[in-house]
C-alpha cells in the first residue's frame, strides 16, 4: 500500500502536502529520477511547491527500469506500442495499490461497480500481454457480480445481442473499448441505447485512419444513438485514470492532476492554452509521480482537461487519439 495515504485526500492543501512527500521519497529512492532532477538543479529543499516538481519525460519508461530501490515488480505492465516500437514498462510493486486506485475513481464516477454489467470490447490489448487497461477491466468485471459480464474478443454478433438483451431488461451496462471495435461494432449493428454509457479507450492499433475525438464521437453517437460517448484516459506507465462523460473533458480523481507545459520550453508551465501535457498521478509512488507525456491538451480553471493530440514525433499509442 502507498508510503503516503493519498486515497482521502479533499482539499488542495492537501494534494499539495502529499505531492511534496512523494516528490522526497522519490528523489531519495529512485536513482534514474534523482539524476533528472539533479541535473535541472531541482531538490526536495528548493522545490516549495507541486507546480516547481521536475516532471520525468515518459520515455524514459522505455529506456530504464523506473522503480524504487529495493522494490521488487508484482507485475510488469507493457503498452501496446507498434511493431516497429520499443515499448514501454511499467514496474508495479503493489498491485493492491493500482486496484485501491481504479477502483476507488471508478465508483468516484460512476458509482457502485456491483450495480453495472460490464462489456469489454478490447480485442487488440487481449491479444497481446501486459496490458494494464486489460487488469483492470477483468478486475472491475469480477467486481460486477453480474452474469453478463465479460470481455467480447471479435464476437460482434453475440456482444450486439448481449447488449441488446440487456437493454430490454433496462439493465445499467458499461460498454468499454477500443476505437477501431466499437466503429466495426456499429457498423454491423444499430442501436438505440438508453440504459448503457458506451466509453471509449481510444486507439486505431492501425486498423482505422485516426480521427480527432470530435469526429469520432459523432460517428459512435450516431451509431449508438446516444448524445454522448465516455472516455477513459490512462496509460501504462499510470496507475491512475482520467475520465470523460461527454465533450472529451475530462475529470481527475482527487489524487491526479494535470498541467500543461510550454511546447518550446518544457520547464515552463502554461495554463488556458495547449501545452504538452504532465500528470501528477499520487498513486505511482514506487516509480515516478511525476511524468511529462507526450500528449497534446489544454487545462481549464476547474482542473478539467482535453486532449487535442500528440507531438509529432511520438509514437503512436494505443490509448490516446491522434490529430489529423
Amino acid at each position: 500500500m502507498p508510503i503516503v495515504p493519498i486515497f482521502k485526500i479533499q482539499t488542495q492543501q492537501e494534494f499539495e502536502e502529499k505531492a511534496l512527500q512523494i516528490f522526497k521519497f522519490q528523489y531519495e529512492n529512485l536513482a534514474i529520477y534523482k539524476t533528472y532532477c539533479d541535473l535541472l538543479k531541482a531538490h526536495p529543499d528548493n522545490v516549495l511547491k507541486s507546480n516547481d516538481i521536475p516532471f520525468l519525460p515518459i520515455t524514459f519508461f522505455k529506456q530504464q527500469a523506473v522503480l524504487a530501490n529495493n522494490c521488487n515488480a508484482e507485475k510488469i505492465f507493457t503498452s501496446s506500442g507498434t511493431t516497429s516500437s520499443t515499448t514501454s514498462k511499467h514496474y508495479v510493486a503493489d498491485l493492491t495499490l493500482y486496484k485501491t486506485s481504479f477502483t476507488t475513481a471508478f465508483i468516484k464516477q460512476y458509482g457502485a461497480i456491483k450495480d453495472y454489467t460490464i462489456l469489454a470490447l478490447l480485442p487488440s490489448y487481449l491479444e497481446s500481454e501486459g496490458s494494464s487497461l486489460v487488469y483492470m477491466v477483468d478486475t472491475l468485471i469480477s467486481m460486477s457480480k453480474q452474469p453478463k459480464s465479460g470481455f467480447y474478443l471479435n464476437n460482434l454478433e453475440a456482444l450486439a445481442s448481449t447488449i441488446k438483451a440487456l437493454e430490454l431488461q433496462k439493465k445499467k451496462t458499461l460498454l468499454l473499448g477500443v476505437s477501431y471495435a466499437l466503429l466495426d461494432l456499429i457498423e454491423a449493428h444499430t442501436f438505440k441505447l438508453k440504459h448503457t454509457i458506451v466509453m471509449e479507450t481510444g486507439g486505431m492499433k492501425g486498423r482505422r485512419k485516426e480521427l480527432i475525438k470530435e469526429a469520432l464521437h459523432e460517428k459512435l453517437s450516431k451509431g449508438f444513438g446516444l448524445k454522448k460517448i465516455h472516455s477513459e484516459y490512462g496509460m501504462t506507465e499510470l496507475l491512475s485514470q482520467a475520465y470523460s462523460k461527454g465533450n472529451g473533458i475530462f475529470k481527475c480523481p482527487p489524487w491526479m492532476k494535470v498541467l500543461t507545459r510550454d511546447t518550446q520550453d518544457p520547464r515552463a508551465l502554461v495554463n488556458g492554452k495547449t501545452g504538452g501535457i504532465n500528470v501528477i498521478d499520487l498513486a505511482n509512488q514506487y516509480t515516478c509521480s511525476f511524468i511529462a507525456t507526450q500528449d497534446l491538451g489544454r487545462v481549464h480553471k476547474d482542473g478539467s482537461f482535453e486532449i487535442l493530440g500528440r507531438y509529432d514525433t511520438s509514437d503512436i499509442r494505443g490509448c490516446n487519439l491522434m490529430i489529423d
